[in-house]
């Protein structure tokens, strides 16, 4: 996969992906298809691993061509050293997450450098609709209140105060809006956060 492919595919991958050293060791925590994994691999020349739980993902990863471990990823870190890897990405997933200062920790002791992405809670159509009376259903919060998955929701602000407790220090933040940065009003203007964080 090129990036023009990952773009059109998944803009924001594409944008994340520039942060990712060529032959950087990456782990991807809720791979999902391994599309990330697969573009790394291929025009990056990285190495690593996705950790992923759901079965109808593991076989497309698979044939992508990347290596990747079923596992629940509050469980899944356990198996990986200290500092194994340069990078950890978990893109959309850490909303997911029952412990999720658990999991930022483990981020932090198995790889130097890690970038997560969630959906901003604090975007303004979520406001809008909360203001209404409704829990907010958006491109980044595509369920509804009684189907979705995400057990936490959180907004840039919740975040980078976390990340500092669990020892991460942040690089970077960036909120996207279909895939483009938002330089103003980010926290209410961005559907997707992204942090680019280091071990401290």
């Amino acid at each position: 996969m090129n990036f023009e492919q990952l773009s059109l595919l998944r803009p924001d991958l594409a944008f994340i992906a520039h942060w990712i050293d060529h032959g950087a060791r990456v782990l991807d925590l809720g791979c999902g298809n391994g599309v990330m994994m697969d573009y790394l691999q291929t025009d990056k020349q990285c190495t690593g691993y996705g950790i992923e739980i759901d079965d109808a993902m593991i076989p497309l990863c698979v044939d992508r061509g990347v290596s990747v471990i079923q596992r629940d990823l509050e469980t899944g870190l356990s198996i990986f050293g200290d500092n194994t890897f340069d990078t950890v990405l978990c893109l959309s997933a850490l909303q997911m997450m029952k412990d999720v200062e658990g999991v930022l920790r483990d981020i932090a002791r198995v790889g130097g450098d890690a970038i997560v992405s969630f959906p901003n809670f604090a975007y303004w159509p979520h406001r809008i609709a909360l203001l209404r009376g409704r829990m907010p259903v958006s491109k980044s919060l595509p369920y509804e209140w009684y189907d979705t998955p995400n057990l936490r929701c959180a907004t840039i602000r919740d975040f980078e105060e976390l990340a500092e407790e669990v020892g991460l220090q942040v690089i970077d933040c960036v909120a996207l809006d279909d895939g483009k940065p938002v330089e103003f009003l980010r926290n209410w203007r961005g559907s997707l956060a992204v942090f680019r964080l280091r071990k401290k």
